[in-house]
This record gives C-alpha cells, structure tokens and sequence, in this order.
C-alpha cells in the first residue's frame, strides 16, 4: 500500500485486525449454534468486501474514491426510486436527478465549492418543477416533485460531500486525504455499533417506539459517549483536528448518525417495507448500509470546512 500515508496505513490495519476478531467470534457462534446466525454471519462476510473496495480505491487516489462514491450515490438513488411510488412521467424527471450525480461530483473532484453547494438545492430544485410542467401531468405534481428532490438531496447531495472531503488538502501530513475519509467512514460505523451494542446490554427506555422499536435512550447516549472519546482520540491522528475539536466532532456524527438511521426507518415504515433492497447480503440495500453517512457526511464536512478554514 505504498500510495497510503503511515497513519492511514496503521488505521486500516487496526480495522482488519478488528474485523478479523469480530469474523472469529462469529465463526463459533455459529459452530455452537448452528443456523442460528447465519445473517449476522453475512452481515460480515458483506464487511469484508465494503472494507476492501473502499481500501482499493483509498489507495488508488482521490479519482478513483471519488467516482466510487458518485456510483455508490447512483446506486442509492436508483434504490429509492425503486422503492418509492412513482408516475409513469416521471421517467422523465428521473433522467435529470441522474444527470446531476457526473456534474455533482466533478465540482467535488475540481473543488468548485460555488457550484457544488447550488448545483442540486438551487438549480435542480428550479430545473425539476419547470420541467414537470412541460409535462402537462397535474395529477401528484406536488408528491413527484418532492420526492425526487427529497432523493437527491439525501443520495446524491448529502453523499457527495464525502468525495469534496477526499478532494481537500487540508490534510494531515502523516495520513493524507485517505484519513480524512477513513475517520469519517470508522466514526459514523462505528456509531451504529456502538449503539446497537449499549442498547442490547442496558437498553430499557425507548426513543421514537413508532418509528424504531429498538432504539433507547441508554443506547443513544452510551453509542454517544463511546464515539465521542473514539473521535476524540483519533481526530489528531487522522487529520488537522486538535482532540477539543474532535470532541465536537464526534458529538455531530453520533448525533446525526441517528438521526440518519431513524429518518430513513421512517421512510421505509411509511412504505412497508423492512429493507430497502437485497443488494449487500446481511446488511439490505445500499441505503440500509449509507443511511447515517447521508447526514454525518454533510454535516461533518461544514464542521471541518469552517474550522479549518485558512489551515495549510
């Protein structure tokens, strides 16, 4: 791996040893109770792979992360329209949220930050009614619009912001864009994790019942404070963050990884349905796996902007 820096080489090396002792435990799991957790035995056979398609394209540079996360955004955006009750005209609506996934993710890769931040909120949220008019379908002309700029706000929009984030060079000398990206990425899992993992052992208090029976409070404030001591210890050493603003940061992303995982178990509530699709075994769809990146990776990416701003 010679195109990762030191400490983003060190980084994805702890997360292998980690997955390796995660696949163990698993393994005799399954060997002392046979058929009994063969999802969650997918569920990390599917991490091995993420894992390893994110460490190749870490090491083929920040053109080849970029175009990963724009297929990944296609990816998320087809599922949701595939998921989301649709007008046969909309087709045609459809074509411009694609078209906008290449142009959104070139002024990502350029650092064209003008037009990266208006591009979809601004011009699209203009180009999409107009041209529903031309249309001439009134019939769910208010639902097909929001949903479809609702999608590519969270899809393509909020997703993106990842390959800006890999496309900065305020970077940390020892880890290079690829810590940057790898803090972000461990943060926001391991969030989920650890959220999951409090809410099982001390979990006695629900949240949001309606909206997601197994969240608790207990889960919430314990995955809270581990991925905040979490971000505060690796933040200097993945990137230009002191610990004090690492702190900060890992209050955003525990805060808003939930709130990305409560907010698309609404969606999939209101449409019945348990997964959004069957594309990583385990795990669901794509927006299952990327639910709370699509709000921690806008919401860190202001975060670090503003903090770092003016920093070499």
């Amino acid at each position: 791996m010679a195109h990762l820096l030191p400490h983003s080489f060190h980084m994805i090396i702890a997360l292998f040893a980690l997955l390796s002792v995660a696949s163990l435990i698993v393994w005799l799991k399954c060997q002392r109770q046979k058929g009994q957790h063969n999802e969650l035995a997918m569920r990390t056979q599917s991490w091995w792979w993420m894992i390893m398609i994110v460490v190749g394209a870490l090491y083929l540079g920040q053109k080849a992360i970029t175009i990963l996360f724009a297929l990944m955004s296609f990816l998320a955006l087809k599922e949701f329209f595939s998921i989301t009750p649709m007008r046969a005209v909309d087709r045609r609506l459809v074509f411009w949220a694609y078209l906008a996934i290449p142009l959104q993710y070139y002024f990502a890769y350029v650092q064209w930050y003008g037009m990266f931040i208006i591009l979809i909120p601004v011009y699209l949220f203009l180009l999409l009614p107009m041209r529903s008019v031309l249309i001439g379908e009134t019939d769910g002309f208010i639902k097909a619009n929001a949903t479809i700029q609702w999608s590519l706000m969270l899809c393509v929009f909020a997703f993106s912001h990842i390959a800006y984030l890999a496309n900065l060079d305020r970077v940390h000398p020892a880890a290079g864009f690829a810590g940057l990206i790898l803090y972000l990425l461990f943060i926001t899992q391991f969030n989920d994790v650890s959220q999951y993992v409090c809410g099982k052992l001390w979990g006695r208090h629900k949240i949001i019942p309606k909206v997601s029976p197994n969240k608790t409070w207990e889960g919430f404030i314990g995955g809270l404070i581990v991925t905040t001591l979490l971000s505060t210890c690796l933040a200097p050493y993945l990137t230009i963050l002191t610990w004090q603003q690492g702190l900060m940061a890992g209050i955003v992303l525990a805060i808003s990884g939930f709130i990305g995982d409560v907010v698309l178990s609404s969606v999939k509530r209101d449409l019945g349905i348990k997964d959004s699709g069957a594309l990583i075994p385990g795990h669901g769809g794509i927006l299952d796996r990327i639910d709370s990146l699509m709000y921690t990776a806008p919401l860190f990416f202001h975060y670090f902007y503003f903090v770092t701003k003016g920093a070499v």
